[in-house]
């Protein structure tokens, strides 16, 4: 694909070569302005503590307290940075201080080391958290067992024990990982763990660790709650051009607040407040782990860990709300704490979770996943573009894309492979699902249900041996012979477990904001378009500001992947839409004028673009794509689908005078054939 940038805000095409769009990922500075909320939760914080200042917790002491002598008091000095000279008088004092309360890491005779598991709460985080405002960071000791709950987003570091978030452990000495808690799932939950027994360098100690993040006062106070099993943790506030893309929309402005029905429970004065995250009490329980799902990422773990011969292969399937998406996440976490990546194969179109709906992919996960899937979108290995977030309209393809990607996977990779599948389970859902077992050389199938109640047939090996598929039927002792090229096909044998999700809302649609199926949609193609903006942090620009690429007609080709669309109102629908950038195995010829497929190719695609304009007078196609420029050399054909733009996109577009383009009142769902046309999922053929 031969493609340039152009200028189109002044009117002069200044051609520029192909660049490198992708940043490196940085922590940018945080401003005052970033550590507050919205104005929403601003007012109420405010609104709280003017409440307790009228009317105080705790009453008032009846008799005087004794004097006090002035040479009893310490006089502390504010430092910069909270940092300390060696020779000082303060210095010298506080490691006095510190050895009499603290011998490496553990505390003194007679100090208790009776902390029990629970929640902290306001109380409680008064006393083991401080905060730094000169920094713009805060300081957190929690005992073995503790947990906190909140809404919001942050950065951690654990600075001595370990900590575990959805089943990824975090340790002293690793990298600070992204925290994401919006209003559209379940909270995330910090839960301190059991610190190592191994044995501590010299200065690696509680008491040095604190000295360098917190003023003396600080230090003093939270080293008396560190004990033998305490994990300490750094909080620092997060902003990034993901949240801030979403946050310039209106109806994304309190996407990380808490919901209308945590309000009661959020604490609203603590010293975590101030760095964009809430904390919850304990009636909010977060995220709940059954029996049966511990089981079963116990099992997992054990497969994974030599227990078996060959790779695992783990494929979900389950009801539609069932929390497979949420049980993935934390299977593929907690298999991060045992290898260096896992290995993950997409089939699910609507609800992907690396990728915008619509497209199948297999890529390597090697970073923990701290948040839903619009938080951590990313480039795949291999992707299919199918269009569509179901693949009703044609079954075939949607399993001929699959086995296309399971091609392309190495078959000596010694990594684990977790396999997402959709929540149709009905119908050709469920021969979909037959198909896949027979495809794929599954060793272990997580079944998701919820209610004590199994929602769909149970695919153990005794079902598959009579079951019916969409492309296989029993027997099916060559299903496999097209991979794997062999006479002889092993039996299909798998480890099938069943687990009861007990996680947050499984089994119920979403009933508050941003939950439904088609508003997770939106998020993640709002988190993908937001790769399109500066890394810089700088001010949110709209679509029409950033410069596209030109691209000749006559070196890509235009089609469309989920109708039949004649030739001359190709051009009509492609304009303003998504498009998926894809590469064909031939080359493309032109005679002259554009180059137009008439039928839906199954082939790689690198990733998405927005087509912004068409210039037939010169013959260019104008798109803007976060696609690295050496990638998109590789591009020669654009393939338009049912996903489309969020309306945000369009209707939110600052600094733009006059009428918006692309938008229209003037339209009638009245009119027949105006709306979508739905489809009932759960018909059999007649021969079933």
């Amino acid at each position: 694909m031969k493609a340039k940038k152009v200028s189109h805000s002044n009117g002069s095409a200044t051609s520029q070569k192909w660049k490198d769009v992708r940043r490196k990922r940085c922590r940018p500075p945080i401003g005052s302005s970033d550590l507050n909320s919205t104005p929403v939760m601003v007012g109420m914080i405010n609104e709280h503590q003017g409440a307790v200042k009228k009317k105080p917790a705790v009453k008032r002491l009846k008799n005087k307290a004794k004097p006090v002598s002035r040479k009893s008091v310490s006089q502390t000095k504010t430092f910069t940075n909270g940092d300390m000279g060696l020779d000082s008088d303060e210095f010298r004092e506080w490691k006095e201080y510190s050895q009499s309360v603290q011998v490496n890491g553990l505390k003194a005779q007679g100090a208790t080391d009776d902390a029990h598991a629970c929640r902290l709460d306001g109380t409680s985080l008064h006393q083991c958290a401080e905060r730094d405002d000169q920094r713009k960071h805060a300081v957190l000791v929690m005992q073995k067992g503790q947990t906190l709950c909140f809404r919001g987003k942050c950065f951690l570091t654990c600075l001595y024990g370990r900590v575990e978030v959805m089943g990824f452990t975090i340790e002293e000495g690793q990298q600070s990982y992204p925290l994401f808690s919006p209003a559209s799932h379940c909270p995330l939950t910090i839960r301190a763990m059991e610190g190592c027994d191994d044995s501590r360098e010299h200065g690696s100690t509680a008491a040095d660790i604190l000295c360098r993040y917190l003023p003396p006062a600080s230090q003093k106070k939270l080293l008396k709650k560190v004990v033998s099993n305490s994990s300490i943790i750094l909080l620092e506030p997060m902003e990034t051009q993901l949240t801030r893309f979403l946050s310039s929309f209106a109806n994304l402005g309190s996407l990380f607040d808490p919901t209308v029905g945590e309000l009661m429970s959020a604490v609203l004065d603590t010293p975590l407040n101030g760095l964009g995250m809430i904390p919850l009490v304990g009636s909010i329980e977060g995220l709940k782990v059954s029996p049966s799902c511990r089981e079963s990422l116990d099992a997992v773990v054990s497969a994974c860990r030599g227990d078996m011969d060959g790779c695992a292969v783990v494929l979900v399937y389950g009801a539609k709300n069932v929390g497979k998406s949420t049980y993935i996440r934390m299977v593929i976490n907690t298999l991060l704490n045992h290898t260096t990546s896992v290995d993950y194969l997409e089939a699910d179109l609507g609800q992907t979770e690396f990728s915008p709906a619509g497209c199948l992919s297999l890529l390597t996960v090697r970073e923990p996943l701290l948040g839903p899937p619009f938080t951590h979108q990313r480039e795949p290995d291999h992707m299919v573009y199918y269009g569509e977030s179901s693949c009703e309209s044609d079954l075939s393809r949607y399993l001929e894309s699959l086995k296309s990607l399971w091609r392309r996977r190495s078959p000596s990779r010694e990594m684990p492979i977790v396999i997402n599948t959709m929540g149709w389970v009905k119908g050709f859902g469920l021969q979909l699902l037959v198909d896949m077992l027979r495809f794929f050389p599954v060793s272990h199938v997580i079944q998701l249900a919820h209610g004590g109640a199994a929602q769909c047939p149970a695919l153990t090996p005794e079902f598959l041996r009579t079951a019916h598929g969409f492309q296989t039927h029993p027997p099916a002792q060559t299903a496999l012979d097209e991979f794997t090229e062999s006479t002889q096909s092993p039996p299909l044998t798998y480890v099938h477990m069943s687990v009861q999700s007990h996680f947050e809302g499984a089994g119920c649609p979403g009933t508050t904001k941003h939950q439904r199926p088609n508003e997770q949609r939106q998020l993640s193609l709002l988190a993908y378009l937001a790769q399109l903006q500066s890394a810089d942090l700088g001010p949110v620009r709209p679509l029409h500001s950033l410069t596209p690429y030109q691209v000749p007609h006559t070196d890509v080709a235009l089609g469309v992947v989920h109708f039949d669309v004649a030739p001359s109102d190709m051009f009509y629908a492609a304009n303003s839409s998504l498009v998926g950038l894809c590469c064909l195995a031939e080359k493309v010829t032109s005679k002259g004028g554009p180059v137009l497929l008439s039928r839906a190719p199954i082939c790689p695609c690198v990733g998405l673009g927005v087509l912004r304009g068409i210039d037939m007078a010169r013959g260019l196609y104008f798109v803007l794509t976060p696609i690295d420029p050496a990638v998109l050399r590789k591009v020669n054909c654009l393939l338009l689908g049912a996903t489309s733009l969020p309306a945000c996109i369009l209707t939110a577009q600052g600094d733009f005078q006059g009428e918006l383009p692309y938008v229209t009142s003037d339209y009638s769902f009245d009119l027949t054939g105006a709306g979508k046309l739905r489809f009932f999922k759960g018909l059999q053929r007649s021969s079933h």
